[in-house]
């Protein structure tokens, strides 16, 4: 069950409880005036908890600054009256606390909820939008509750809030703006552009944005409706109906009118008839938090008839009928306390960021990626920076940002290596990503270990160990050179006797004779990876034909576009010598059951079609379907990597792919299936059991 172990802040005494008070009004007024604030939201919520116990055990002493009895927001003084309170909501933080709050409900209405909505809890700023006889005419935050800050300014800089609505009605639409992770990186390269500190995170991004009246430049955010309500000039019976309209009517009703609402996304609003569907529900949105192209950080359930709700009431702060259930935080704020440098196999040299230990959603970060150098310099990364780490399901962490207003002068800049910190040679910053000069040569044992590995030349019997020895013994120079060992070069080495001599030299020969595609993977073009080397394999068939491909050729390919097209043929060029020195020591170059391309034509769809063509075997019990795997395998595709299950998807058909959407025809979910099963639901995307799938395609096994 999806819960939270964030614990509430301990306040021992009167002198800590306002403390405590001042740093949460503090925190909160920083967040909702320019987006920026001393803590992070797991920060926040454990200060606000303990701040809420210590009201509730001494009820005598609660100050008037708490935040316990406050509209989310409430550190900000608004001009613009609301109609009706914009409350925010209270939270619970698991399982047992969302069921306790239900049953105070079902108290407090008299029966149990008849059903719930559930839908996911958006990461921006809350607004009110106003219409006039359907035209935009006002936009307000939230402020304290009663009165919210005019940016009408902002109106036109926000997709899915259009200026006009599909009919002419008087209404005023709630709702989230956020910037999407596509917005939130544009929004810092403009911003950075024109001089400005990077935003910490998407949520600062778009409250610093929804604020700025008078910047050189602006960019675009998103906005979620998720109310909808009457105004003063409604007509009557319109009015009316809005107000017998249950949550999940009112919600269609606000799509129809052209309103932007989730129920496009991969995470709609929902239904459920019991609380067992909720938290089925909530571990469902959970499951795909990581791959939203916009942040959420809980998931909000109300009761989801009109009646309910009015007979449930509000408070001052929040209404009695809905709560948010927390998520994990998925960023946190630390210090950047050193970079390190390291040297990939294919000789790019990639910083890394070393952390002030942070835990981020039960895990404890130590390192996080820096992207590149380009990146560090854009975002004016420094040693000692306070810096936001996000991390979120199984995603690499990563440094977003500093948190540029906690800077005490005392960082130091950080240092670029001016030689490659692993062999010394000269670096190659032409692109943002740099490189040693040497390339693969660089990092020799790290290539040929990649190269020989299970999914690429699978040779048994060379592991990290041997190949060092082959390195520092002077034998091996190049991938190439492991298919020129002698038998008596072998058993001059330290440890290695007749049997596993001859048993090496057999599993060389036996890699000899894999596919192209397997050859191509092993060669480690940047920009291509396992299924990027099928697709190219079959496509082009055989080595000749890829070598003489140029970046419009290449591009041909799924996947490969105008940018990685020039690598991938640049790369291949670079590579000429030892694919050349391969093919001459008897290393297989053509794909098995692959055709080459027709000449191309200027006829486009021909084009097309002859793509199509080549992408994938004709016939088979997968033909023209897209088949996501994951989870574990069990039965008789129990022992296949998930490069193997690839494979066999292509032998009999099919497109394999890593991610889920509309177009997946088919889900192969084996055990602890996680994100990707429930999009799949969520779509209605078939699923199947690996012993289902064994026997769809048991006609393909090797």
């Amino acid at each position: 069950m999806i819960g939270m172990t964030t614990s509430a802040a301990v306040i021992v005494d009167a002198a800590a409880y306002a403390q405590a008070v001042e740093d949460a009004v503090n925190a909160s007024a920083a967040y909702y005036t320019g987006g920026t604030s001393v803590l992070d939201d797991d920060a926040y919520d454990r200060l606000v908890r303990g701040i809420a116990e210590w009201d509730a055990e001494h009820p005598d002493q609660i100050l008037p600054g708490s935040p316990t009895g406050k509209v989310a927001g409430g550190a900000v003084e608004g001009d613009v009256p609301h109609t009706v309170a914009m409350l925010s909501l209270d939270n619970v933080f698991s399982a047992e606390e969302f069921t306790a709050w239900t049953a105070s409900l079902a108290r407090r209405i008299g029966h149990d909820v008849e059903r719930f909505s559930v839908e996911p809890k958006l990461d921006g700023l809350a607004v009110a939008a106003r219409y006039t006889h359907g035209r935009l005419t006002r936009l307000i935050t939230r402020g304290d509750g009663t009165a919210g800050e005019d940016v009408s300014h902002a109106i036109g800089t926000i997709e899915g809030l259009p200026g006009e609505l599909t009919e002419p009605v008087t209404v005023e639409v709630r709702g989230e703006v956020l910037m999407t992770t596509a917005q939130f990186e544009h929004a810092n390269e403009v911003r950075t552009t024109h001089g400005g500190q990077p935003f910490a995170n998407p949520r600062n991004a778009a409250a610093g944005t929804l604020r700025a009246r008078d910047r050189a430049y602006t960019v675009p955010m998103t906005f979620f409706g998720y109310g909808l309500l009457a105004l003063p000039g409604t007509e009557e019976e319109f009015a009316g109906q809005l107000g017998e309209l249950a949550h999940s009517d009112l919600m269609a009703r606000a799509a129809e009118l052209g309103v932007n609402t989730t129920a496009g996304t991969a995470v709609p609003g929902v239904t459920a008839d019991s609380v067992e569907q909720v938290l089925a529900r909530v571990r469902e949105i959970a499951a795909l938090r990581a791959e939203l192209p916009f942040g959420i950080d809980g998931i909000v359930i109300k009761a989801d008839l009109a009646a309910d709700q009015r007979a449930a009431g509000s408070g001052s702060r929040a209404p009695r009928w809905a709560i948010a259930y927390k998520l994990p935080a998925v960023e946190k704020i630390t210090r950047l306390l050193e970079v390190q440098w390291n040297v990939g196999r294919t000789g790019i040299i990639a910083p890394r960021g070393v952390l002030e230990p942070v835990e981020i959603d039960g895990s404890t970060i130590t390192y996080a990626t820096l992207h590149n150098p380009a990146d560090i310099t854009r975002r004016d990364l420094r040693l000692g920076d306070h810096v936001m780490v996000h991390r979120a399901g199984d995603v690499i962490p990563r440094v977003e940002a500093p948190v540029a207003h906690l800077r005490t002068g005392e960082e130091q800049p950080i240092v670029f290596p001016e030689v490659c910190p692993r062999c010394g040679s000269g670096i190659d910053t032409g692109e943002q990503r740099w490189r040693c000069e040497n390339g693969r040569n660089c990092h020799l044992v790290a290539s040929l270990s990649y190269a020989v590995g299970r999914d690429q030349l699978d040779v048994e019997g060379l592991g990290h160990t041997r190949i060092v020895q082959l390195v520092e013994a002077g034998l091996v120079a190049d991938l190439a050179d492991l298919f020129a060992l002698t038998r008596d070069q072998l058993l001059g080495l330290e440890r290695m006797g007749e049997t596993s001599t001859d048993n090496l030299l057999a599993a060389l020969d036996t890699a000899r004779g894999r596919p192209l595609s397997r050859v191509l993977c092993a060669l480690g073009v940047r920009g291509t990876g396992r299924s990027m080397s099928r697709r190219i394999a079959r496509y082009f068939a055989t080595m000749d034909h890829i070598r003489a491909a140029d970046a419009a050729a290449i591009q041909r390919v799924e996947g490969i576009g105008t940018e990685k097209a020039p690598s991938i043929v640049a790369e291949l060029a670079e590579l000429a010598p030892l694919i050349d020195k391969l093919a001459a020591a008897g290393v297989n170059m053509t794909e098995p059951g692959a055709t080459p391309p027709a000449p191309a034509t200027e006829d486009a769809q021909a084009d097309a079609d002859t793509d199509a063509e080549n992408a994938a075997p004709v016939g088979g019990p997968l033909a023209g379907m897209t088949v996501v795997v994951t989870g574990a395998m069990t039965g008789v595709l129990e022992k296949l990597s998930r490069n193997q299950m690839n494979e066999l998807i292509e032998r009999a058909g099919g497109r394999a792919s890593s991610s889920v959407s509309k177009k997946t025809s088919l889900v192969v979910a084996g055990d602890n299936a996680g994100s990707k099963r429930a999009k799949a639901e969520s779509l209605g995307v078939r699923l199947a059991a690996p012993d289902e799938f064994a026997t769809l395609v048991a006609d393909f096994l090797d």
